[in-house]
């Protein structure tokens, strides 16, 4: 595997400090394929995550959200009283998180047909949003009263 040595940037860039977090731990930490899932955009700022959960029960799974990390889980409840003579859906635990951009907030999880649906939506607070600023001057009113007197 390729190591980057990012000294450089951190010398001359200013507040990029979670970013280069996210890019060394996506380095450092080996990629697991279990659940399968999708992350798609729904418009500007909504998203969905969608997980592959075959066999789990909603029960078996818990969603946590803090700050800019979502976290999926999931445990089987225990021992089955099944014997399989093949066995290709999966039922092992899992724990898969999900980096979320400022202001990412997740709005809603649903579990149908085996998939968990994650939705997250960006909302920007009032005084993060562009607004007008006005320009102060001199009222149309009082330039005309200075233009009499310098005559």
């Amino acid at each position: 595997m390729r190591t980057y040595d990012y000294s450089p940037l951190w010398r001359s860039t200013i507040g990029f400090d979670r970013l280069f977090d996210l890019v060394e731990t996506a380095q450092r930490t080996g990629e697991d394929n279990y659940p399968p899932y999708n992350i798609e955009r729904l418009s500007d700022d909504r998203y969905q995550i969608s997980l592959a959960v075959a066999g789990f029960s909603p029960e078996e799974i818990s969603v946590t959200a803090e700050r800019s990390v979502v976290t999926i889980e999931g445990t089987k409840a225990g021992k089955t009283e099944h014997e399989y003579l093949y066995r290709g859906i999966s039922a092992r635990p899992f724990k898969r998180q999900f980096n979320l951009a400022d202001y990412i907030q997740v709005k809603n999880a649903a579990f149908e047909n085996g998939l968990l649906k994650i939705e997250l939506a960006r909302e920007i607070p009032e005084a993060m949003k562009p607004r007008r600023i006005t320009i102060n001057g001199a009222p149309a009113s009082n330039v005309h009263q200075l233009e009499g007197k310098a005559a």
